[in-house]
């Protein structure tokens, strides 16, 4: 696996969402109760359910393994794949993210991520920079990185487990004076996008909200998409403090949308993939 996994293979896109999103979305939700491994009958049975057909399960199954995100691994004659431990980390911190309610406060403080790599080690430089936006900091200025102090703990273990914290300096600060903070921080951040795609997710997923004699298969199936679509939106918006958002934040409304229907789905859809491969 690279060091920093694709946002087309960890992250989601919602309806659009790549075969190997949905892959590392079942994966994530339930397979690591199994260590991390299900079988490939039974991936490509639950992926139908999803609408992704068995050829598109196994090349998207190769990419994976190819990126290191799945490893084969064989139980009792029966061939299947697990996680690799990399990727079980990634979606552990993961976990954390997406099912965070709270928004940050500005009371909270803010989390500053300073670094200098050697013009001789570039490839750290896109490295780093590279982490640190898919941990959904904003450039506050050349070399200095900007987010919610809550991401301090998930931000330390991330560069250290990636080896370039001896390229980077963390600051808990607080903003003084000078400038007004929601100004910035629609500079610091693209909003505009984020709107954009918060909007869409409201438009793709509001739906699923008000189906009514939803199935087991059909709640598994939208619960795998829901969560495929949501789970890039907390790594682009950390949390920001609501306060120095746009009035009538759409991304608010998407949070609750989303908690809503996982409330709604989840279990539902266990039962359903219960059923389908035996978890119990």
């Amino acid at each position: 696996m690279t060091a920093v996994p694709e946002a087309t293979e960890l992250d989601g896109s919602g309806r659009s969402a790549q075969p190997r999103q949905l892959i590392v979305t079942v994966y994530g939700l339930y397979s690591r109760t199994e260590g991390g491994w299900l079988s490939v009958a039974s991936l490509i049975d639950l992926l139908a359910a999803v609408g992704v057909d068995e050829p598109a399960v196994r090349s998207s199954i190769s990419r994976l393994k190819r990126r290191g995100i799945l490893e084969a691994v064989r139980r009792d004659a029966t061939a299947g794949y697990e996680l690799s431990a990399e990727a079980r980390e990634i979606l552990r911190e993961g976990d954390e993210r997406i099912f965070r309610r709270e928004r940050a406060t500005p009371a909270d403080g803010w989390l500053l991520a300073v670094f200098s790599v050697p013009e001789t080690e570039r490839h750290k430089r896109h490295l780093l920079r590279t982490q640190l936006a898919r941990m959904g900091f904003g450039t506050a200025a050349s070399g200095v990185w900007i987010a919610p102090a809550h991401l301090h703990a998930a931000t330390e273990e991330a560069l250290t487990r990636l080896g370039l914290a001896g390229y980077a300096d963390l600051f808990r600060a607080d903003h003084l004076s000078f400038g007004d903070v929601a100004a910035k921080v629609r500079d610091w951040w693209d909003l505009d996008r984020l709107d954009e795609l918060y909007t869409t997710f409201l438009d793709e997923h509001g739906p699923a909200l008000h189906r009514k004699s939803v199935t087991e298969e059909q709640a598994f199936a939208d619960y795998v998409h829901v969560l495929t679509g949501w789970r890039r939106m907390p790594y682009l918006d950390p949390g920001l403090p609501a306060e120095f958002l746009p009035a009538g934040w759409s991304g608010i409304r998407a949070a609750e949308l989303f908690f809503q229907l996982h409330a709604q789905l989840e279990t539902p859809a266990r039962a359903y993939v219960a059923k389908s491969i035996n978890l119990g």
